[in-house]
């Protein structure tokens, strides 16, 4: 009768995570939503901050030199992140390869729940080489609808510093290629060929 019990809510379990979720609750994840304003921390390495080109100190995501911010909620202990991980990689090659577009967009990541530490491990296991940083508190998690990992906000910045998101969506972005071509239309930026 345990053995039985057991299976059920295992094989429950097992549907339940295996839902895709397309899309959370609340209205900064809707297309026209505003991204909340929060304050992130000086990254500790220098390659760091002169990638986002933002100055000394803790600031705000309208600081970054950059037309879009695209914002990667991700846990990890989540096993989608940590498989997602090969694919973000890739999408953060793609743009950094793009001299047309490599200064108009910057990736982050934001570590829901997780230490500066655990951070730091899932940085280095899985190679990754755009700014993460610690949400050890969920108050970035919790300000942005509480939504599912891996979840991906693309924010655009516009010049008086306000910030639109024009697009979100939990889940992989599957082909990282194509992922950016839908970047670069939804968020209004032109492709020099």
């Amino acid at each position: 009768m345990k053995k039985t019990i057991m299976i059920g809510i295992i094989l429950c379990l097992t549907v339940f995570l295996s839902v895709p979720v397309t899309e959370a609750g609340g209205d900064i994840t809707d297309k026209e939503g505003v991204f909340p304003n929060i304050t992130l921390p000086e990254p500790a390495k220098a390659y760091e901050k002169e990638y986002l080109g933002i100055p000394e100190g803790p600031f705000a995501l309208s600081r970054i030199k950059a037309d879009v911010v695209i914002v990667e909620i991700f846990s990890m202990y989540c096993p989608y992140c940590q498989k997602e991980a090969p694919n973000v990689n890739e999408f953060f090659r793609l743009i950094s390869q793009k001299a047309e577009i490599k200064e108009k967009i910057k990736i982050i990541g934001i570590g829901a729940g997780n230490t500066p530490f655990e951070v730091d491990v899932f940085g280095k296991q899985y190679d990754i080489r755009f700014p993460l940083f610690s949400d050890e508190s969920f108050s970035i998690h919790k300000a942005v609808g509480e939504v599912r990992t891996p979840y991906f906000f693309v924010i655009r910045i516009n010049p008086d510093g306000s910030s639109k998101v024009v697009y979100s969506r939990a889940g992989s972005i599957q082909d990282p290629n194509a992922f950016l071509d839908m970047i670069i239309q939804e968020a209004g930026l032109q492709k020099e060929e």
